[in-house]
């Protein structure tokens, strides 16, 4: 801790611009980003306010397990089957991938396409198995 506190004190200027730059990146996906949900409060979601769920992984992840009603959509092919998810443009929006890393890429895509209210699933469907709620597999 001595020595990092010692660098920070020799390397001012470098310091001050990484700290600039990680409040910049914070900044930017807070504004960008879709908000996240846990898994109980996307239960809370889909049973309360008729939110609809989009699983953005590849379809053969999808028949291994998903969420129940969920509708597939993989990331790829997010744009142009926008049509699709026309008819839920009222009702809030879960997108779910496998760890939670690409379900934001979808959001915003989602959020750019008028959908008002775009969640993900923070941790995805791997949070969803290790808080044991149900999936259905094929």
């Amino acid at each position: 801790m001595a020595q990092f506190l010692e660098f920070i004190g020799n390397h001012l200027l470098l310091s001050a611009m990484w700290v600039i730059t990680l409040g910049a990146i914070m900044i930017y996906h807070q504004r960008t980003g879709a908000s996240s949900v846990g898994p109980q409060k996307a239960v809370m979601l889909i049973n309360r306010q008729g939110a609809v769920v989009v699983d953005v992984r590849e379809k053969k992840e999808f028949d291994t397990g998903h969420i129940v009603d969920s509708i597939n959509i993989p990331l790829a092919k997010l744009k142009q089957r926008l049509s699709e998810l026309r008819k839920h443009k009222e009702k809030p929006v879960v997108v779910v991938c496998k760890l939670g890393q690409h379900s934001g890429d979808a959001a915003k895509t989602l959020q750019e396409s008028g959908y008002a209210e775009v969640f993900r699933l923070s941790g995805g469907l791997t949070e969803w198995k290790a808080q044991s709620l149900p999936l259905v597999q094929k």
